[in-house]
């Protein structure tokens, strides 16, 4: 017995390894040949003692094993993997589960056990297994419950409330808070609130604001859930269930949009329509629009200038080797090209986006290929946006939720002109006027033309 109190026995029957803190029980079976006698040790860690004295103690008494068991143990403790036991847990009905991993020669097979030491599911975890093609290694308690939002500050005016740096009219602006942006809350003082909400610390007035109780309700409407993909390929199904049909695949860091939070399922959307995916391999956030700080509004408005000008002197280049190139190929795509200009005719927008268009309507008709990016043999949609601007010597991220991020907002599909990029929760396609998209819609329509309304819109974005 050490000075931590902490016994180790050897076992010569199959093996089992407890630890044991105040509220904390593992388990792992040794899973050896039938010709090969098993045998384990038995832990238990008592008060004050640490995993750190459980890794010594074990290695310390390997003997035991060897001794009871016939086998030459190599074991390995996977420490980055253990959940310290410094301090006894508060709350005996917590569930969360702590998991050690021992490998011997003659292997381990690693269970993990609620706080009451009843083992998990195996069979469950298999018939999970289905849903994606990459399963993580260490199971973790998903947490399903509803998110706290009453800590925030959201703003409820037509156009934005200021922030000052003092409770008071006469404070200094330092930022604006606009209509359902959030801020964290800190403090009340005489009827202002203190927050912080991106870089803009300072005070609004509370009339303008809601928080507690009205924040909550109010959250979830004013920001946007995303579901991000945590394993390399999510497979989305009709119905929230393992049996239902497959719609569609989702690449690993995907963002989708989640329109509903069920029981273990999270309803998402995607090209092939509203599916379900297990909540398992996702990861949701929520973001919200905070304040912009005085210093940051400069900036805004000092790099939207630059960007417009730069647009222009690559507009001017693009122009001039669009109107080279198109002499070159005249000869074999004139017909393509003048339908083109003639369904963006009437569409205002500089000529450079209106290249970008007619470019892409001339792959209306070929493939869509998951994961592809050639516009004659097969390309999805972010590969389809990606190859049409690399034509014009811009380079774009295979990825529809990287695309959203580049070039600037327009403000809305009311403001967009043809080459703009139109983003929608897992798909993206190119403006071409009229109220129409050319995109790489599915396996089943490949590239084609849609109206751009056909689906939410959440952004659109303009290079040129």
């Amino acid at each position: 017995m050490n000075k931590n109190s902490l016994r180790i026995a050897a076992c010569a029957f199959a093996g089992t390894l407890a630890l044991s803190g105040y509220h904390t029980s593992l388990q792992a079976r040794i899973n050896t040949p039938s010709l090969v006698p098993a045998a384990g040790i038995a832990v238990v860690l008592e008060d004050r003692a640490t995993i750190q004295d459980l890794t010594q103690e074990v290695i310390q008494n390997i003997a035991y094993l060897e001794s009871a068991s016939g086998i030459q143990p190599n074991i390995v403790i996977a420490s980055e993997k253990v959940a310290k036991a410094e301090t006894p847990a508060a709350d005996e009905s917590s569930d969360k589960k702590k998991k050690v991993e021992f490998r011997t020669s003659a292997g381990f097979s690693v269970s993990e056990l609620s706080t009451n030491g009843t083992a998990s599911d195996d069979s469950a975890k298999e018939a999970q297994s289905e849903e994606t093609e990459e399963i993580s290694t260490e199971e973790e308690t998903t947490q399903e419950e509803e998110q706290d939002f009453r800590g925030l500050v959201i703003a409820q005016v037509n156009n934005y409330v200021n922030v000052r740096s003092m409770p008071s009219e006469e404070g200094e602006i330092v930022g604006k808070l606009y209509d359902d942006s959030v801020g964290e809350y800190i403090e009340e003082k005489d009827g202002w609130y203190k927050i912080v909400s991106g870089k803009c610390e300072g005070y609004v007035k509370a009339e303008y604001c809601v928080t507690g109780d009205e924040a909550q309700k109010l959250a979830k409407e004013v920001g946007t859930t995303y579901a991000v993909v945590n394993t390399t390929t999510l497979k989305v199904r009709q119905e929230a269930s393992t049996e239902s049909i497959v719609l569609g695949l989702v690449p690993l860091e995907e963002e989708l949009v989640v329109k509903e939070e069920l029981d273990g399922w999270v309803k998402i959307e995607i090209e092939e329509g509203d599916g379900y995916v297990s909540r398992e391999y996702v990861n949701l956030r929520t973001d919200f629009v905070h304040a912009e700080s005085k210093e940051e509004e400069e900036a805004r408005l000092a790099e939207e200038a630059r960007e417009r000008e730069a647009a222009r002197a690559a507009a001017q280049a693009a122009e001039a080797a669009r109107a080279e190139k198109l002499v070159q190929k005249q000869a074999q795509n004139q017909a393509i090209v003048e339908a083109a200009q003639n369904a963006v005719a009437s569409t205002q927008g500089s000529e450079i986006g209106k290249a970008v268009a007619d470019y892409a309507l001339q792959f209306v008709g070929n493939p869509y290929v998951y994961g592809g990016t050639s516009l004659t043999n097969g390309t999805d949609c972010s590969g389809f946006v990606m190859s049409v601007y690399a034509n014009f010597g811009v380079s774009l991220p295979h990825s529809s939720s990287a695309q959203r991020s580049k070039g600037y907002n327009v403000g809305g599909i009311a403001n967009a002109q043809p080459g703009d990029i139109v983003c929608y929760s897992g798909h993206v396609g190119i403006y071409i006027g009229n109220g129409q998209i050319v995109h790489a819609s599915s396996a089943k329509t490949g590239i084609k033309v849609s109206n751009a309304t056909y689906k939410n819109i959440l952004a659109v974005r303009r290079i040129f």
